[in-house]
Formats: C-alpha cells, structure tokens, sequence
C-alpha cells in the first residue's frame, strides 16, 4: 500500500541507507596513510635534529646585545696576554647576571625557537601535501574503480533476456580484468542454463502435452456416447493406460534429471558397476533376445563410491539404449574395468551410422535423432541427459563414439572407489 506523498521506494530506501562508497573509503585510507605517516616522519626528524642542534655562541651573544641593548661588539673579549678569556668574561654581568648564564639562556632559547619552527613548518607542508594527496587518491581511486562501475552497470541491465551481454574489459591483467571475465564466464554459464531450461520446459510440455491430448480425447469420446460397447472402452481403457505410462515414464526421467543436477554431492556408498551392469542386463535379457541380439560381456571388477539408484539408473539407460537404437540381429557389448584411478564402463552397440555432428547433440534433453523410431519405442531423448548428469554428479565424464560400420560407443569414466566388501558369512 503506497503512501500519498511518499517518494522513491525501495531503492530509495536502500540508497539512502547505503555508507561510504569504496571511493571515498579507499581514498580516506590512502590520506590517513599518507598522514600516518607524514607525522612520524615530522617526528622522527624533529627528535634527531633536537638531538643534534647546536647554537653557536656568536648568535648566543647576539641575541643577548639585542636583548638589553648594548652593541655587540662590547661583548666580545679581545685576548691579553696571560689572562684566559673564559676567566674574564666570567667576571662581566649584565643587570646582576653573569654573561655565561645569559649566553646559556640565549642559546637555549633559540634551539628551542628554532625546534618550534621546524616543527609547525614541517605542519604546515604536511596540511598542503594532505590536500593534495587526498585529491589525487580521490581521482586515482576513481580511475582504478572504473571496471567495477562498467560491471555493476553491466549487472544493472541483466535480465533473462539479455544474458548475452558481456563486459569485455579491456585493459592489463590485474585483479579487476580477472574479476570481469569471471563475471563474463558467469554470464555465459547463466546464458547457457537459462536457453537450457527454456528449452527443457518447452520440450517436456510438449512431451506431456500428447499423452493428455489421447487421454481427454478417449474421455471425451466415452462421453459423448453413453451406450459405448465394453470392447470399445477396453480399447479406451488401454490407449489410456499406455498414455498415463509415457507420462509416468517421462515424470520418472524429470525426476533422475532433477535430482543428478541438484545442488550437493548425492549419498554415497561403495558399489561396483560390474554388478550393476549384470543386474541390469538380465533386466533387459528379454527384450534383447525379442530381437535377436547378440550379446557380448566383460565385466571386470570396477569400484565406484556412488549413489546406488542413479548409478543403476545410468548403467539401466545405456543398456536399454544399446537394445532398442540398435538393428535386427544385431550386437551390443557391456564391459567394464579400471584404469589407473578410474573406473570405466564402456557400452557399444550396432545401429545406424551416426554423423559426427549429430554426437554431441544426443546429450541435449529430448533430443531424438530418429523421432519416429523413438515414439515407437517410447524414448523421451531422455536417456544420454540423464547419463551425463548421473556422471557429473559422481565427478565423472562420458565420451561418445561413432562406430565406422555404423552403431555408438559410449564410455562413462568415474573416480575409483574401494572394492565393495564380500557379505558376511551367516551366523551358525
């Protein structure tokens, strides 16, 4: 609810409430500095000259003449022949005081008069060198701080729309040409995940928007004709089933996506993927043997500290793949193995020829090569997202490989772990 009258808003609030700005603080800091140290200069110089100013007696005797008015020259001794000056000059008073003393108190007085002068001009040029010096820390400071200006105006404008923008500082490689292209690379990375998601909402809208198209159509059709026979709604019954099963399908990938790229490492506990390849290639035993494809296994030992259902589910993905994109009588492999401190589960298959340019975009969500053959099988363009987001997300890496007589390799390389511990024998 807004104030009649009022001004401004939030911002003006927080602008208001904003302290000094990182110009005025680092000039203050370079003057106080500046002064901090300007004044133990001035003191030390002050305490070493004290230390070491001496007046000579000609000016001492000087200042006393000045003083009492007397010429100078009557205070001065001409030597006699056997007689010490020192001695005489004891022996002259002026107004009942002895010249020495006078002498002492003249010269002591003009030290004291010279340290006085020496300290307040010292001051002085202090105060003038500190004006000038906080107005040179202030335009110096403005001109390192330019980067940072460009990159907060830069922020400014950034929206969904204009991540693509970019702050380009030019300029020597310092701390604030290090900062901008960090605020570049950031950007980019935003630009990415943001067209990325875009992407991915538009696409699973899409993907679900079919399933309910066939639901409300079959609903739709039962309710339009109430004397509907029971083969017809079997027959609308399975179309229903099979279309709430491709969403389902499509829900449980979102879900392995969401949670492989959620934020903090997943729960990890030791596993080897040689028998989560053996589980899961006796889960799709049937349909590989549907098809007439020859299988082939080498599953080594290969530890791995990882989440145990997205590992299965990466393992899962690869080899359903390698069975339903592949050709009538067909191969596909399974292997695994360690290399060094990794753990590596390589999966190939035979199939189309696959053009190198088409490799990398099979990691895009809801990408499909062959559409048509995807429906049919029911894919989603799900399967190689998931498996590089389980992978990244156990600190790992997939590569894929186009075979020359046609078909894909893919392999998955994951951190070594300790070997799973054997069960433990039952108890007599």
């Amino acid at each position: 609810m807004s104030v009649p009258g009022a001004t401004g808003g939030p911002a003006a609030a927080k602008r208001a409430k904003r302290g000094l700005t990182i110009r005025l603080k680092l000039t203050l800091w370079y003057g106080c500095l500046f002064l901090l140290g300007g004044v133990i200069l001035i003191a030390a110089n002050y305490y070493l000259v004290r230390d070491s100013l001496n007046i000579a007696p000609e000016r001492a005797r000087a200042a006393v003449a000045e003083q009492f008015g007397i010429p100078p020259e009557a205070l001065e001794f001409r030597h006699i022949p056997g007689v010490d000056p020192g001695q005489m000059q004891r022996y002259l008073t002026i107004n009942g005081i002895p010249l020495p003393v006078l002498i002492d108190q003249a010269q002591h007085e003009l030290r004291q008069e010279a340290l006085r002068q020496l300290w307040s001009r010292s001051l002085m040029a202090l105060a003038i060198m500190a004006v000038v010096v906080f107005g040179m820390s202030w335009l110096v400071a403005g001109r390192m701080l330019r980067p940072l200006h460009a990159i907060t105006s830069t922020a400014r404008r950034l929206s969904g729309s204009t991540l693509h923008e970019r702050i380009n500082l030019h300029g020597p490689r310092d701390e604030l040409k290090e900062l901008a292209d960090t605020f570049d690379s950031m950007l980019g990375r935003l630009d990415t995940a943001f067209t990325a998601q875009r992407e991915f909402v538009a696409n699973a809208s899409h993907e679900l928007r079919t399933p309910l198209t066939i639901i409300r159509t079959e609903v739709d059709v039962a309710l339009g004709h109430p004397d509907v026979s029971p083969e017809e709604l079997q027959e609308m019954g399975a179309a229903i089933t099979e279309a709430v099963g491709r969403s389902e399908g499509l829900i449980d990938g979102l879900l392995v996506l969401a949670s492989a790229d959620a934020d903090g490492r997943p729960a990890m506990i030791d596993l080897d993927l040689a028998e989560i390849a053996t589980n899961q290639v006796e889960l799709s035993s049937a349909e590989a043997e549907a098809l007439g494809l020859r299988l082939e296994l080498d599953l080594q030992p290969a530890p791995v500290r990882g989440e145990q259902t997205l590992l299965e589910r990466l393992v899962g993905n690869l080899v359903e793949n390698s069975i339903r994109h592949n050709l009538p009588d067909g191969w596909f492999s399974v292997k695994t193995r360690t290399a060094g401190d990794k753990a590596v589960l390589t999966v190939a298959n035979s199939g189309p020829i696959l053009p190198p340019e088409e490799l990398e975009r099979l990691f895009e969500r809801f990408y499909r090569p062959d559409r048509s053959r995807s429906r049919k099988t029911g894919g989603f363009g799900l399967g190689l997202s998931i498996v590089k987001s389980v992978a990244t997300a156990h600190g790992g890496t997939v590569q894929l490989a186009g075979l020359a007589e046609g078909g894909l390799e893919v392999t998955v390389t994951l951190p070594a772990g300790q070997p799973a511990a054997p069960p433990a024998p039952p108890v007599a």
